[in-house]
């Protein structure tokens, strides 16, 4: 299953729960965006024939995150621009989400592990601005 997070029109998250099965090839975010999220299933024997890519300047505004939780249990809020908990989401193993824009935090609710990945480099300080408001109570999963 695939669940957009959108907030006006504006798709700010995208969750790929554990248990979302396709054939062939399929990208969730749109061409412009820029970190792509795509899903694959290949047969046995497919192949992907060797390559590299080619270098290109690209200018990009945002930075976005991949996670994939490989253990445990997390919740996720969103924000929005006024920075007010709008949605909630539970995330188990096996699910992955993709954070495009707008603010989010995250609760462990038991032991967790999450790979991140998101583009560079890392500019410390200047990299976040950290929300003062919290989740309003009606807004909790």
């Amino acid at each position: 299953m695939i669940e957009n997070i959108i907030l006006k029109n504006k798709i700010l998250s995208i969750i790929i729960r554990s248990s979302y099965r396709s054939e062939g090839i399929k990208f969730f975010t749109p061409n412009e965006s820029s970190l792509q999220l795509g899903y694959m299933s290949r047969p046995e024997g497919y192949e992907i024939k060797p390559h590299v890519h080619r270098k290109v300047v690209r200018k990009i505004h945002f930075t976005s995150e991949v996670l994939f939780i490989k253990s445990g249990k997390v919740k996720v809020d969103f924000y929005d621009e006024d920075n007010n908990c709008f949605e909630s989401r539970i995330l188990i193993k096996g699910d992955v989400i993709f954070l495009a824009f707008g603010g989010h935090s995250f609760k462990m609710l038991e032991p967790t592990e999450i790979i991140e990945v998101k583009q560079g480099p890392y500019l410390s300080a200047d990299d976040k601005i950290f929300l003062s408001k919290t989740i309003d109570e009606k807004n909790k999963v």
